[in-house]
């Protein structure tokens, strides 16, 4: 009943001591049994009686067993009768948990087959290309110094304050803000600030409005927190806010989500007159617009649009944005910019969620900041995903204009792409994934049953050889099932 591995991390008695709480737990070595002695159990078990006594000893400390003199040693009388279910090897938990939860089904979505080759995302930086060195340089000069232990320790729940002053005068210069240090809140990533600032909005109840395309993470999360979700059209200006007018006179609105530089997912860029129209309907009926900027950096045609916050002087836009495009999806920073009242309630809820960040790895991006590291990797991005995407839509046009269509994206790291009515994306992701070429994301795009047919086809990722490769697979694909 009880097996001994030797040689292993953990010391000979310690495996005893835990076979024997096991074998306690189970039934098996009932209330009041009488154990063996330890030099029998050490003849039984071909170890040192040391060993056994060692054992004995910390299981009589903890309770679990009793030593009376003269008569032996005992599985402690104390302990409540357990129902022995048979011997089991080794411990494993049930595959079913035995009490009720709440499984919240609407936030179970299909789990993507694991990459095994080739994977074509919705649009993800390139982790080949993160500033690696750049990183570890910075993070190892900040650990590396004594007077930074202090950052060891439990820190301010806004995050790091050299983040914060740093981000402060880093998004004046290059998105025209005028925030102070105590209007941001640093998070893991977007969709922390999106959850936090959903919760705040929507504990008890009301409406958000959503394009009828639309990020389904963030759908998913004004859902879970309570919104009522209602959907207006967008068009190759974005999202219409004249239909968000009309529901603002109907109804009390209390959000409005919006991806105004890149709209996620069909990659169009909100024109200047639907922005000053959307700020201009916040300030008439007080509702709150939750400007996701997810990849402001990467804009290959022009100057990119200022953000809605830049002209809203109103403070009705809580914007939310992330380093992680630009660095490495696995460097979870992101940041909110609110008015400060807003800033405090999220900072105070992120506290009982996620205590703080992880300040050593924030001071460090924010010395990449300060030295410029930031932004010529981004540069350097900014560059290469340009390439990748132009080499991308004409391997598209090329080969598969016959059976899709789609708009040159003017930023991002994906395009839009709408296939014939009579094809599936479903089948061609079947007969991908037996090509090794895995498409994750696509039942995502149409969650409300448009009939759109389109998905996000991300090229950022993508090396020229692999862009080609996927081109190829998805054309043996669309031809197979098209004949």
């Amino acid at each position: 009943m009880i097996k001994i591995k030797r040689g292993g991390e953990q010391a000979v008695y310690l495996q005893i001591h835990n076979a024997l709480i096991h074998l306690i737990q189970q039934g098996v070595l009932a209330s009041g049994l009488r154990l063996p002695g330890s030099r029998d159990m050490a003849v039984q078990l071909s170890v040192h009686r040391k060993t056994i006594v060692a054992a004995y000893d910390e299981l009589m400390s903890q309770g679990w067993i009793a030593s009376v003199p003269s008569k032996g040693t005992f599985v402690s009388g104390q302990l409540p009768e357990v129902k022995p279910e048979g011997l089991v090897q080794e411990a494993r938990f049930s595959e079913n948990a035995p009490f009720g939860f709440d499984r919240i089904e609407a936030l179970h979505r299909r789990e993507p087959a694991l990459p095994s080759g080739l994977t074509l995302d919705e649009g993800t930086p390139d982790v080949r290309i993160a500033p690696v060195t750049e990183i570890f340089r910075h993070y190892r000069s900040v650990i590396s110094r004594k007077y930074n232990s202090k950052h060891l320790n439990y820190g301010p729940f806004y995050g790091d304050l050299s983040l914060r002053e740093v981000l402060v005068k880093h998004l004046q210069e290059t998105r025209g803000l005028r925030c102070s240090v105590d209007q941001i809140l640093i998070t893991r990533g977007s969709q922390m600030a999106m959850y936090l600032s959903s919760q705040l909005l929507h504990r008890e109840g009301g409406i958000s409005i959503v394009g009828e395309t639309n990020y389904i993470a963030a759908s998913l999360t004004l859902e879970h927190a309570g919104a009522q979700v209602m959907q207006v059209s967008v068009d190759e200006k974005g999202l219409v806010t004249h239909e968000v007018e009309a529901l603002c006179q109907e109804y009390t609105i209390r959000s409005v989500y919006v991806t105004s530089h890149h709209h996620h997912p069909t990659t169009v860029t909100m024109s200047a007159e639907r922005r000053m129209h959307l700020v201009e309907l916040s300030r008439e009926y007080g509702f709150a617009i939750l400007e996701d900027d997810y990849d402001y950096d990467f804009h290959y045609q022009r100057a990119p649009l200022l953000p809605l916050i830049s002209i809203a002087s109103n403070g009705n836009v809580i914007y939310m944005g992330a380093l992680c495009k630009i660095v490495a999806p696995a460097i979870r920073i992101g940041y909110i910019i609110a008015p400060k009242d807003f800033i405090a309630s999220a900072g105070h809820l992120r506290r009982i969620i996620d205590r703080q960040g992880d300040a050593i790895m924030e001071r460090s991006i924010a010395q990449m900041i300060q030295q410029g590291d930031l932004q010529r990797h981004s540069r350097k991005a900014l560059k290469l995903y340009h390439a990748r995407r132009d080499h991308f839509c004409n391997l598209l046009l090329e080969h598969l204009s016959d059976y899709l269509s789609f708009k040159i994206p003017e930023g991002g790291m994906a395009v839009w792409v709408i296939l014939r009515k009579e094809l599936s994306w479903s089948a061609i992701a079947e007969f991908c994934l037996k090509k090794d070429l895995v498409i994750p994301n696509y039942q995502n795009y149409d969650r409300t049953k448009i009939g759109h047919n389109g998905i996000r086809m991300g090229f950022a990722s993508l090396d020229l050889g692999e862009q080609q490769r996927v081109v190829e697979i998805l054309k043996e694909a669309i031809i197979s099932i098209a004949e």
